[in-house]
């Protein structure tokens, strides 16, 4: 288990550093930074010197060795845009984003899995038809449309629940949250739904064509003859190994819901970190948007290393097998 955790942590630094790589690359393309952080007076000396301050006048190799330097000290630079360290920016707007994913991903979990179970055992009632037919609504249509039509119904035509912003928020030392407060409850829910609604669908899809499958296998067939009841047959044996392929797509699709929170978050303008990459890319501002892709790799990466621990824990099979292959 160790040898495997480190050899994970090696593949994650190298992950880690490709991203930083590409991003880099990528964002010194979209613009020039100067253009946006002077105004129509500043003399060309004036631009050139404000160049060679930050670095943009060395080479690519170089300005990317030093934010990889820094980057590795928790010190990704300062803001083009608010002339603020990047590391601080990101810690004002990261309880948002990840209050937001969390609140999505749970909702996802609790509505996802039962409506999964029951139209896997279900699969001819008309509840389990209506739920499917719903899930093709969540599975096609764009996110930011789904924004859209909840804030003109739930926001604009009945006038129950903000359509923007995060309510009052409660400062717990560095940390903020909503979810201590009644306005806050009241922003989350449009844009936790939004958010939720795909993975919530996926998730359903999931269960219930896992479901299905293994309620086909022997063992299960097996386990009837024996004269064990539905319930034990279905949550006891069924369930049970319908949860390993179930944790794979859920891990993955949290960090999902993370990095692609920056479209719920423009249509909410919620002030998490996807607002800010967004704002980052309007300016050029090429240290934030670094820094928030690097940020989203290391919560993929994270989240990939615990879901492979979570195997040993849910599936027996995975611990024979490394065992085997230890002991031969």
């Amino acid at each position: 288990m160790i040898a495997f955790v480190i050899r994970r942590l090696c593949q994650s630094v190298v992950v880690l550093l490709t991203v930083a790589l590409i991003a880099f690359a990528l964002f010194n393309y979209v613009g020039d930074p100067i253009n946006n952080m002077v105004g129509q007076d500043t003399t060309p000396a004036e631009r050139v010197a404000l160049r060679h301050e930050l670095g943009l006048d060395q080479s690519f190799l170089v300005q990317f060795a030093r934010f990889v330097g820094h980057a590795a000290e928790g010190n990704f630079g300062l803001s083009y845009q608010e002339a603020r360290p990047v590391g601080q920016i990101i810690l004002e707007r990261m309880p948002a984003t990840l209050e937001l994913s969390f609140v999505a991903a749970l909702l996802a979990l609790i509505l996802g899995v039962p409506m999964g179970i029951y139209t896997g055992l279900h699969r001819r009632s008309l509840l389990s038809q209506a739920m499917l037919t719903t899930s093709l609504v969540g599975i096609s249509l764009p996110t930011f449309l789904i924004g859209i039509l909840l804030i003109l119904v739930f926001a604009v035509m009945l006038g129950w629940l903000p359509s923007y912003g995060r309510g009052t928020v409660v400062h717990i030392g560095w940390w903020t949250t909503g979810l201590l407060t009644i306005s806050g409850w009241k922003a989350i829910i449009l844009p936790a739904i939004t958010l939720a609604l795909f993975q919530m669908t996926l998730i359903m899809r999931l269960v219930r064509s896992e479901m299905i499958e293994v309620l086909r296998t022997d063992y299960i067939k097996f386990a009837r003859a024996r004269g064990l009841s539905n319930r034990a047959v279905n949550f006891g044996h069924a369930l049970k190994n319908t949860l390993v392929p179930v944790i794979t797509i859920t891990g993955l699709q949290l960090g999902a819901i993370i990095a692609f929170a920056v479209i719920t978050e423009t249509v909410f303008q919620w002030p998490g970190m996807g607002l800010m990459f967004i704002q980052a890319v309007t300016f050029a501002d090429i240290p934030v948007m670094a820094a928030y892709l690097v940020l989203v790799g290391f919560f993929f990466v994270v989240i990939n290393l615990v879901v492979d621990l979570l195997y040993y824990v849910v599936d027996p099979r995975l611990r024979i097998e490394h065992e085997h292959a230890a002991g031969g």
